[in-house]
């Protein structure tokens, strides 16, 4: 891993977090993700299942987590299981967790090798009422993937059928919806990481750059700060580009005139940054551009300021519509009467502004939280309204991420510039 090593006293905290949410004598068994196959005898590059990298820390391939408070035997109530190096392995693909530096990142005492987790059970299940299992329940995902945990759970309920088979992902949820001090401060590194980025690419584009370029130099700055790399697959669209939503071809060449936005973000530790910019490809915007950038902001700093405990999401986005409406109507995108007119449940605003403001942000970029209740202290959203007018080639959206606290909101983008005067003098400052 590029990143430093990170405090084992997050992973156990998380772990006493997570006993308290299961009922007796019940067994949580997390499997690392699959090795996924890219072509002929290539993998895509491995990343660690979010829920057991946030119980353990361990991020390596092959391994296991079992928690069972209420085993008769101690030595199964927290159980690691690694794979087994050799000098085969260490030779073609280096060094794997030794049982004691996996003691160190996690925390856990009691570790055995993956190859035993088979012998060990059929020991677990002898005494354990109800077995818990990792099934990704992101409601963003349409899987058809029989990936490690799925294939698990069709193996126990074969071969255990008498006991009863549980959900993890409703108490994944909501454990990992609420931040901890650590995991703010990896964010925040990962955040600066992504500002650094920003800065770095405002003082190279300019006519006749390529879309590939800024992404290039995104990557380089990000692996030179020890970021993993880029969070999400980069969005840099320029001119017409930048009103398609998830736009990632990046080959177009930027034009003078056009406007540019850039949505990306740097991977820390697993921990992930989203933001989104648009600026002036020729370092100057237009007046038209400025008028839609600054509703733009106006809709994104109102936004921010609801981000508080008890809003809940759904109420949030239509609220953050009817702002945008109004902007939309300044900007005679809308009319006034039609509106007054429209139907409620197809408001005209999604023409121009179709996708919701904020979401989880976490481990994973588009992270679990739980969506329909009220938001609470701990919460980390992203805040990212946005104007696409495609026949104008203006697509604009800005986003920062945002913790909710018991003080208000604390932006963790704050000091990345966002205003169109410290844009502009950036982007003329060579």
């Amino acid at each position: 891993m590029k990143y430093l090593p990170i405090n084992a006293a997050l992973f156990n905290v998380n772990r006493e977090k997570f006993k308290k949410e299961l009922p007796k004598n019940a067994v949580a068994i997390f499997f690392s993700n699959d090795e996924m196959p890219r072509s002929g005898d290539q993998s895509f590059p491995f990343r660690q299942n979010p829920d057991l990298f946030w119980l353990t820390g361990i991020d390596q391939e092959k391994t296991i987590l079992v928690i069972y408070p209420d085993c008769p035997n101690p030595l199964y109530r927290e159980v690691l299981f690694l794979r087994k190096t050799n000098e085969v392995i260490a030779v073609w693909e280096g060094h794997k967790y030794t049982m004691e530096e996996a003691r160190l990142a996690s925390g856990i005492q009691q570790i055995y090798w993956e190859e035993n987790f088979e012998t060990v059970l059929p020991s677990l299940m002898a005494y354990c009422e109800s077995v818990y299992v990792n099934i990704n329940e992101n409601d963003r995902l349409a899987n058809f993937v029989p990936y490690k945990d799925i294939r698990f759970a069709h193996k126990i309920r074969e071969e255990y059928p008498a006991h009863e088979l549980k959900r993890l992902g409703p108490i994944m949820s909501k454990l990992r919806s609420i931040k901890s001090e650590i995991e703010i401060e990896l964010t925040k590194k990962a955040c600066e990481i992504t500002r650094d980025a920003f800065v770095s690419i405002l003082k190279m584009i300019k006519p006749g750059v390529a879309e590939y370029e800024i992404e290039a130099e995104i990557i380089k700055t990000f692996i030179s700060q020890r970021a993993t790399g880029h969070a999400y697959t980069p969005i840099i669209g320029s001119g017409k580009n930048s009103c398609v939503l998830h736009y990632i071809e990046n080959n177009n060449i930027c034009k003078d005139g056009e406007i540019l936005l850039m949505d990306f973000g740097a991977e820390y530790a697993n921990y992930a940054a989203d933001l989104t910019r648009t600026v002036p490809v020729n370092g100057r915007f237009s007046d038209r551009q400025k008028a839609v950038y600054n509703a733009v902001l106006k809709v994104m700093k109102l936004a921010k300021s609801m981000l508080v405990p008890g809003t809940i999401l759904a109420d949030y986005n239509n609220e953050v519509g009817k702002l945008m409406e109004s902007e939309l109507i300044g900007l005679g995108l809308l009319d006034k009467e039609k509106v007054a007119k429209q139907d409620p449940k197809n408001p005209l605003y999604k023409k121009y502004f179709m996708h919701g403001t904020s979401h989880f942000l976490g481990i994973d970029v588009h992270d679990i939280g739980p969506r329909y209740e009220p938001m609470k202290v701990g919460n980390l959203f992203t805040c990212e309204p946005g104007i696409y007018i495609p026949e104008e080639g203006i697509g604009i959206r800005i986003e920062n991420d945002i913790l909710i606290t018991e003080n208000g909101q604390l932006d963790l983008m704050a000091d990345i510039p966002i205003e169109i005067e410290e844009i502009e003098e950036i982007m003329n400052s060579n």
